[in-house]
């Protein structure tokens, strides 16, 4: 399935901001020491490890801002399977302008596309199981929608994407409530009736209080395979079933073959291996 971009107003005030941050009080003043005003370059965006790629707009959005007369032709899009040496875009223009954007441009789309082969990994690991990998909101500050668009081009699907677009009362939301069914009641009488109620729990004992207050989904955090069996035929499909807790591409297939609905893994957005890409010149 191929995945849509991001509108341009999402992703350019977060290239922008990382280019100011680059470019500080002076701007590049080693290129602009080194290169003549009037050199111009081609060089290539070129994969040196196997994985999947993702934020090609970003990457291609830096070198456009820096100078609009620096050209593209691309080779590989969002989403496709990159092997070594394989030659993502070609990139052509001032000379000045290409090398200024190089580093930001490399950030974004090594990053992004180190979230999109960690997910890629866990949903081939689980292939034939019917649980769906997704991220969680453990994001880098500021990066939230293109790392989840990253997992979304791995094959993966999101979580929540803030405190505001659905209820989860984790462990301590419970300590502080006095328990799983009133910190439930509360939640529901205080949200409106299209917002789901997800409810962490840690034991069966648990997830049996939730099932009997009703609940839209649980996530069972930390759970081994066996409990997870038991839990999804405790749930019996009377809501979402979620797995969370340290979770591998080693560990998920056990995991998935449980029955569980999501399987939820943090590191894929706060940890991720950078997929290694670089910028050569060719001319």
């Amino acid at each position: 399935m191929t995945i849509p971009p991001l509108p341009l107003v999402l992703v350019e005030p977060l290239v922008r901001a990382a280019l100011v941050e680059d470019l500080g009080r002076a701007g590049d003043i080693t290129t602009d020491a080194i290169v003549p005003a009037e050199a111009r370059a081609t060089t290539a965006l070129v994969a040196r490890q196997r994985g999947v790629l993702a934020g090609l707009d970003l990457a291609l959005l830096a070198f456009r801002l820096v100078d609009p007369a620096i050209a593209a032709r691309i080779e590989h899009r969002d989403g496709d399977p990159l092997s070594p040496g394989a030659v993502i875009a070609i990139i052509e223009g001032p000379a000045r302008g290409i090398l200024t954007g190089e580093r930001v441009a490399l950030n974004f789309l090594c990053h992004l596309s180190g979230v999109a082969s960690a997910t890629a990994g866990i949903v081939e690991a689980i292939r034939g199981q019917r649980a769906r990998v997704v991220c969680t909101r453990k994001t880098m500050p500021g990066l939230r929608s293109v790392q989840k668009y990253a997992v979304r081009v791995g094959g993966g699907a999101n979580h929540r994407f803030g405190l505001d677009d659905a209820v989860l009362i984790k462990d301590n939301h419970i300590a502080v409530a006095g328990g799983i069914q009133p910190a439930v009641e509360r939640a529901r009488a205080g949200v409106g009736h299209l917002v789901k109620i997800e409810v962490e729990v840690d034991t069966l004992a648990q997830l049996e209080e939730a099932m009997a207050v009703g609940v839209d989904a649980v996530l069972l955090d930390n759970m081994s395979p066996e409990e997870l069996r038991r839990a999804v035929s405790l749930v019996d499909r009377r809501a979402i079933t979620e797995a969370s807790g340290r979770i591998t591409p080693a560990t998920a297939p056990a995991i998935a073959a449980s029955g569980v609905d999501l399987i939820s893994v943090g590191w894929l957005t706060h940890s991720a291996t950078v997929l290694d890409i670089g910028l050569d010149y060719r001319e």
